[in-house]
């Protein structure tokens, strides 16, 4: 599952912060890197909220008084706080509120993005019909708007109605 933790993040993250400064590709990153944890063996801290607020902590401290700096890289964990609300972690509350139930809550375990596969080739296809509406919505038709994104991860379309 990966269309549609990158194409929602990333359609979500546009909407809601409406920032053309936004690296979108390090949106997607941020996305996509709770799903590695489904390879290595299970759900570990990027699943768990308290990583993504930790890391927006961490990254507002690293880049203090360096503003562009920290606008490009809190797409990261904001990108992994997306995955969160997109993949429902929420609804298993010994992998949302690690550590609060135990350092081994997260033991034992399975990631949700491959605990529900039906429901996951849904969200799949989701995924696709919403990137084909993006694509229309943030005008990637245009070459030259691609080249942006693809260059800088800006959406220059961004403002368009």
């Amino acid at each position: 599952m990966l269309v549609w933790f990158v194409v929602g993040s990333v359609v979500a993250v546009a909407l809601v912060f409406d920032s053309p400064a936004m690296d979108f590709r390090l949106v997607a990153l941020g996305a996509v890197l709770p799903v590695v944890e489904g390879v290595v063996g299970g759900p570990w801290v990027l699943h768990a909220p308290i990583t993504g607020v930790a890391l927006l902590g961490g990254v507002m401290g690293v880049a203090r008084g360096r503003r562009l700096l920290q606008r490009r890289w809190l797409a990261v964990p904001i990108g992994i706080l997306a995955h969160l609300v997109l993949d429902g972690t929420w609804s298993d509350k010994e992998v949302f509120w690690w550590p609060f139930f135990g350092l081994d809550a997260l033991e034992g375990s399975r990631v949700p993005e491959f605990e529900r596969l039906g429901t996951g080739l849904l969200l799949e296809f989701v995924g696709l019909v919403l990137g084909a509406w993006a694509w229309r919505r943030f005008g990637l038709g245009d070459p030259r708007v691609r080249r942006v994104l693809w260059a800088e991860g800006r959406l220059i379309a961004l403002r368009r109605v």
